[in-house]
């Protein structure tokens, strides 16, 4: 077992409750490889859902009422692979980042006797968190929805349902990305398609009547503007944050730096994958990051 030796020494959890062993239950046994990770929380779920809804709306609403009405076959085809592109590879970012362990530490293992077999040397210390009885690794902390310890965890968003860490944050940024992309092509093609309608007769640049068509085409501007907005911000923070290698909640709690600062091309390796290539923007691919080891503790 490695050990990573430091100047900084983080205080042992010496609440009572904690050292009943009755509270803690020895380290369960590892699932079965593949084991789907999700989270049963009804207010991330109803999020999810939404999330899926408004995108499906926005396929709707640009394949129905602006490109399979346009006698511009080519502009249709052109404007119907890219949008369904990048719609296909938004919805598959969010449920990896949805359905993928991002860092949970393993539930109920600070035990006296596990503590014990660790055979730490005298002054060495673990930090211990009280709420899931887990042995917390440097850079973690515990998410009262997950219930769990999440390794680099940067925030808890109920858009995915689910912990952004050190697992997902890769699909994570992705989904943002591909929304941002998305809701940018979607505001362009209503402009077009409301100069089209406005030049020519609005009962044959729709398939459906002139009402409902403006109303559709103003809750997707509405939608795409509101999307376009929140996800650039996020995408842009969450490019910020591993640039830095510094997470939401290290920046809101001002933590003291305690891991070894690098390169900002290093950091977006170690979320992205090594080498460097068309990888990092498919969320199919699975960044070989060199996992960390989830009982690298500091003493």
């Amino acid at each position: 077992m490695m050990l990573i030796h430091t100047h900084h020494f983080r205080d042992i959890e010496r609440k009572p409750e904690y050292l009943q062993p009755e509270k803690c239950v020895p380290p369960p046994y590892p699932g079965p490889v593949g084991t789907m990770w999700f989270i049963r929380d009804s207010c991330g779920i109803a999020c999810a859902i939404v999330t899926w809804f408004l995108v499906l709306y926005a396929e709707f609403v640009v394949l129905f009422v602006m490109l399979i009405p346009s006698r511009d076959y080519v502009y249709s085809i052109i404007n119907g692979i890219v949008f369904n592109l990048l719609a296909f590879l938004a919805l598959a970012s969010h449920c990896r980042a949805m359905l993928t362990d991002p860092g949970a530490v393993p539930k109920g293992n600070a035990t006296k006797e596990f503590i014990e077999s660790l055979q730490l040397k005298p002054g060495q210390v673990v930090y211990k968190c009280p709420k899931c009885c887990s042995i917390k690794p440097d850079r973690a902390h515990h998410c009262s929805v997950c219930k769990r310890c999440i390794r680099k965890m940067d925030h808890h968003c109920p858009w995915v349902n689910n912990c952004v860490g050190e697992n997902n944050q890769k699909y994570f940024v992705l989904f943002t990305m591909y929304i941002a992309l998305i809701s940018l092509h979607a505001l362009i093609m209503v402009g077009f398609h409301f100069l089209h309608c406005f030049e020519e007769d609005w009962t044959k640049c729709s398939s459906f009547s002139p009402p409902t068509t403006v109303i559709l085409l103003i809750l997707l501007c509405f939608e795409a503007l509101l999307f376009l907005i929140f996800t650039s911000v996020m995408f842009g923070t969450q490019v910020h944050s591993i640039c830095t290698d510094e997470t939401g909640i290290e920046q809101l709690k001002k933590e003291e730096r305690r891991w070894a600062k690098k390169t900002k091309w290093m950091n977006m390796k170690a979320v992205f994958g090594h080498p460097f290539s068309l990888g990092w923007a498919s969320p199919f691919a699975t960044p070989d990051q060199g996992k960390a080891d989830p009982y690298q503790y500091v003493v």
